[in-house]
């Protein structure tokens, strides 16, 4: 038993293995909470747009409450319509249904269409942000506290990894009917067409869901969700530096629970409410290393692949000059 329990442990330092600048992460069976990996999961982080799983989390009690249905037209404010990108950009006046906008939220991560959410709900974006504190103390979340339903940069807006799987858990749990909303690669919203930011979902065989998020001060998030054989495994994934970075980082941490999940039984594995607080934890933690134009870390793509053909453009005319020469 010894000798199984180290490769066990041995297969999952492989498996997770991270370079030094990376953050929190945490990996839980959905089945039954039980943690089967983590990382300082009890430091505070920025959410970012992983806000907006708990906008999506409070405007279904809404929906199940009768305050909304999903096809209530929502309007859009002139709060709403200030918000940053990412957004949809509808002018102020313009309605969608619930529907659409959840869809919108998730896929777009768009944060005028969280406002939008967020004064249907609770009438105003302050109320709102009332509600999301309360539904995460009623979830256990105690080192979570939101100020806005977007994840737009906010000193005062933290979560930790064991916190977000809280959320996460609620949310497959408590609203099974709208997971298709997680799993949806695009949609269509008047003549756009909106793509998701997951890129797990077209990569990673199972992925069902959940969301991404991303600002300077907290690098790229993602809670992610798979399913294999009937058995869904969720990851928290806090601070990578990169887009690909963090896909790779859950697909790692996703493919260990399904490689170690029939071993479980054998040892005693703590759940999200059991597993014992850090002694350590920090409070509010910046990643390492951020690499995105937005943070003046990186160059546009567009930029980049211009200023490589540009600096192929002289060789090839040189090469064709030479081969003109008598």
């Amino acid at each position: 038993m010894a000798k199984l329990y180290a490769v066990l442990c041995a297969g999952l330092v492989i498996a997770t293995a991270s370079p030094a600048s990376a953050g929190p992460a945490l990996l839980f069976d959905a089945d039954d909470d039980r943690v089967l990996y983590a990382e300082d999961a009890d430091d505070q982080w920025h959410p970012a747009s992983l806000t907006k799983i708990m906008t999506a989390y409070v405007t279904f009690g809404a929906i199940k409450q009768g305050v909304l249905q999903l096809g209530t037209n929502i309007g859009c404010s002139a709060l709403a319509n200030s918000q940053g990108p990412t957004k949809v950009g509808l002018p102020v006046g313009a309605t969608m249904t619930v529907e659409v906008a959840l869809q919108a939220l998730v896929i777009k991560s768009a944060n005028d269409v969280a406002v939008m959410l967020a004064e249907a709900v609770a009438g105003s974006h302050e109320a709102f942000a009332e509600y999301m504190n309360a539904t995460a103390a009623r979830l256990g979340m105690t080192r979570t506290r939101f100020t806005n339903a977007n994840g737009l940069p906010d000193p005062e807006q933290v979560t930790t990894a064991r916190d977000m799987a809280k959320l996460a858990s609620a949310a497959v749990r408590d609203y099974p009917q709208y997971a298709y909303i997680w799993s949806m690669i695009e949609t269509q919203v008047g003549r756009r067409r909106l793509h998701t930011h997951n890129g797990l979902l077209v990569k990673y065989e199972g992925a069902d869901g959940m969301k991404t998020g991303f600002i300077c001060d907290s690098g790229f998030n993602v809670v992610a969700s798979a399913t294999r054989d009937g058995h869904k495994m969720i990851a928290v994934v806090l601070g990578e530096a990169t887009g690909a970075a963090r896909t790779m980082r859950a697909a790692n941490l996703l493919q260990h629970g399904f490689h170690v999940r029939g071993w479980k039984v054998l040892f005693s594995a703590p759940t999200l409410t059991s597993l014992p607080m850090a002694e350590d934890a920090k409070s509010i933690t910046k990643p390492r290393r951020v690499i995105s134009h937005v943070c003046g870390t990186g160059v546009r793509r567009a930029v980049a692949k211009a200023r490589s053909n540009k600096r192929r453009v002289p060789t090839t005319r040189a090469a064709e000059a030479k081969r003109k020469q008598p």
